[in-house]
């Protein structure tokens, strides 16, 4: 018999065969007389066709692709476990569309449906790797969240929300889920008028939101073991997010004093691959409700959450460094609006971001008294440059005479802390009559001097040569940039100080503490060990200028975190703790913290901010890349109304002997940045157009690869 085309059916193509067939029952509208086949292979009855994501990470691949389910594999084959697929000729996606490669691919199921959509032939599974549920629809609906904020693939965030996975761990059972204990006590949150409210909201399984500031002293650590202890009286989950392992320890051990053994884990990459995966498998599968980790901990699948908690939110290290590079703190903001989870920021500094949160009324503030502020942070002293001009000792030994006298006084009662930036930082240019930054006058953005440019300042946004400078707040024409360095500050201390020992923490060596007798202690910022006992009788913050005249945006942010995080170290006032700040007493930041104000300066740098344009009040993302690849994605995209694109600018080549970072240009190559900036609520609709983009030059292979950042951390 033939055809309407002239060929025999024994010749037709398989593809024509099976339309025909799944034509004819769907048709006919009666169950299948044989089971469903496929080269050969008997296929499942039942929801024959799972869509999977496959772990290839380029955006123009962010889609799920469907495969047909072999009857052999019908059991193990549920949605969230993981499979490997050939990726290649044959395979189809769910909208029709042609595979790109080939080989097996490792990836998992979203779900199982009745009917492809492409009425093609499907590949079938190769393989279900594990029966092990790792993908629940919570951490799904997450992942695709942050994809989508961070203009980002799907599966790029699946490889930092999901571990690796580790054949023998999945084979140990896991221990059942933990007896609910009673609601915590309020014990040191009672220093904060709303403190037990809070945790009683938590107790009850309500969702508030606070923006904690918390107080000096070493009592943090058990008061975000209470606030997780209350979760888990009301039947819910923790996770608690920290900046480092050091942390974490901390959080950890106050964690086990409270709740006891086998009620948490912790979640760090100290604990080792196979560890982690174990600890991980026992988050998932419910047999315990509580964690606390670093900042891959952000993804951890906590049954029924009811607390979300990041500490430090400032830190750097909240920042992942891995596409998309989302950050900790939204992260975790997306985790209590789709869970329905209580949420709380906490540090002794605050953000720009925190402050935000508390002005549009999404969380609210939890402070203490200040009475008991007074009480509890030690005596604040400043030095500012005009002391140290007229003081013959900081000259000659870089040790103002009044911060070599509180340094002898306090090493009469225990440990001394002294905090020196590291090298490498370098101040922006300011005015050198009133120390105000110096900025564009079209874009606000930070003004510097190019080498090679004879000096002519040009703008750091949008490249823009600024000529006639003169300051906005005082009228100077002068301009400063000092670098302050720190390689000798230990042996010029031992020198000043002979009999009594020096100590160094660092990057190469960071103490995790220090015993409780006279020392001087050498940290750079973050770093601080914490002093046995009662803390340090006394701190010395050195070189200020180093840290407030930072390239950065976040300059006098970033130096009040850093020295409240080491005067937090320090005894109280009534205890005779001091802190010495070196740094000019007029400053913002420097004023913030003789008050112990930061949110009040938050809120000051917020409505700076909301003058000029600056995130958070604005969204902004950066586009890196060769120059031509970078105009071409810009114009390419269709940008929201009222975009606005400042740059390009040219990348500098990372400094020798610092090993490359995300985003910086590849050894020899001339990169470019631009940045772009939309209006508030428009951050969505940026982070699209620019996926959308950056997706249709990767399918056409057509120019070099651009770089995308949302929310960039580095500004300028």
């Amino acid at each position: 018999m033939s055809s309407e085309n002239g060929r025999s059916e024994r010749e037709a193509p398989e593809v024509e065969q099976l339309a025909l067939i799944r034509e004819s029952v769907r048709k006919a509208k009666v169950p299948r007389a044989k089971p469903r086949t496929w080269r050969g292979a008997v296929l499942a009855k039942e929801l024959p066709v799972a869509r999977v994501l496959v772990d290839k990470g380029p955006v123009h691949l962010d889609r799920l692709w469907d495969y047909a389910v072999p009857a052999e594999l019908d059991a193990e084959a549920r949605p969230g476990v993981r499979v490997r697929v050939r990726f290649g000729a044959g395979t189809r996606n769910v909208r029709g569309g042609r595979r790109e490669g080939g080989g097996l691919l490792d990836g998992f199921i979203v779900e199982r449906v009745a009917e492809s959509e492409y009425q093609g032939p499907l590949a079938a599974l190769a393989q279900v790797l594990s029966p092990e549920p790792v993908l629940s629809p919570a951490l799904l609906g997450l992942c695709r969240s942050v994809a989508d904020r961070y203009a980002g693939s799907l599966a790029d965030v699946l490889q930092l929300a999901v571990p690796p996975r580790h054949a023998r761990i999945e084979a140990e059972p896991s221990p059942g889920p933990a007896p609910r204990p009673a609601a915590p006590e309020p014990g040191s949150w009672a220093r904060y008028p709303t403190g037990p409210a809070y945790l009683q909201a938590v107790a009850r399984g309500d969702a508030p939101r606070a923006v904690w500031t918390a107080l000096p002293g070493p009592h943090w650590p058990g008061e975000l073991a209470r606030a997780a202890a209350a979760a888990l009286s009301a039947g819910r989950g923790a996770l608690i997010v920290v900046p480092d392992g050091r942390t974490a320890a901390r959080v950890d051990a106050a964690l086990g004093e409270l709740l006891g053994t086998g009620r948490h884990v912790l979640l760090t990459a100290d604990t080792g691959p196979e560890e982690r995966y174990r600890r991980w498998l026992a988050v998932s599968r419910g047999a315990v409700r509580a964690v606390v980790g670093t900042r891959a901990a952000m993804f951890a699948p906590v049954r029924d959450l009811g607390l979300v908690a990041i500490w430090d939110d400032g830190d750097s290290s909240h920042s992942e460094p891995h596409a998309p590079q989302p950050h900790t703190r939204e992260v975790l903001l997306l985790r209590a609006a789709h869970e329905k989870a209580a949420f709380l920021l906490g540090g002794f500094g605050c953000t720009v971001e925190a402050a935000q949160l508390v002005e549009t009324g999404w969380a609210l503030p939890l402070a203490a008294a200040r009475e008991q502020i007074r009480v509890t942070a030690p005596r604040i002293r400043t030095v500012g440059e005009a002391d140290e001009a007229r003081d013959a000792a900081a000259r000659a030994a870089r040790l103002p005479t009044v911060a070599w006298e509180v340094a002898r006084e306090g090493l009469k009662h225990g440990p001394v802390l002294v905090q020196v930036p590291r090298r490498g930082y370098v101040p922006r240019l300011a005015c050198e009559r009133c120390r105000e930054p110096a900025r564009c006058a079209h874009c606000a953005g930070p003004l510097e001097a190019r080498a090679g440019d004879d000096g002519l300042l040009h703008c750091g946004w949008c490249g823009q040569e600024a000529r006639d400078w003169h300051c906005g707040e005082c009228g100077g024409f002068r301009l400063r940039a000092q670098v302050v360095g720190a390689r000798r500050t230990a042996e010029e201390l031992g020198r000043a100080f002979p009999a009594v020992p020096v100590r160094t923490s660092g990057r190469d060596h960071i103490l995790d503490s220090v015993p409780d007798r006279p020392a001087l202690v050498v940290s750079t910022p973050g770093a601080e060990p914490v002093a046995e006992g009662a803390g340090y009788a006394a701190a010395l913050l050195l070189d200020g200028w180093a840290l407030l005249g930072r390239p950065d945006l976040r300059a006098g942010e970033e130096a009040l975190r850093r020295w409240l995080g080491a005067a937090a170290l320090v005894r109280g006032q009534e205890a005779g703790g001091t802190v010495v700040v070196v740094a000019e007493p007029t400053l913002r930041p420097v004023q913030a913290l003789v008050r112990w104000d930061p949110a009040g300066h938050a809120v000051r740098e917020l409505a700076d901010r909301a003058e000029l344009g600056f995130p958070p009040v604005s969204r902004m993302a950066a586009v890196s890349g060769p120059p031509d690849a970078v105009a071409e994605l810009i114009a390419m995209a269709e940008l929201p109304e009222g975009a606005e694109v400042l740059g390009p600018v040219p990348l500098p080549p990372p400094p020798p002997g610092r090993p490359r970072r995300a985003g910086d240009p590849p050894p020899g190559e001339h990169w470019e940045r631009a940045l772009l900036r939309v209006r508030p609520g428009q951050g969505a609709a940026l982070a699209a157009a620019l996926k959308t983009a950056q997706a249709i030059r990767l399918a056409r292979r057509e120019g070099e690869p651009v770089r995308l950042r949302v929310d960039p951390p580095d500004i300028g």
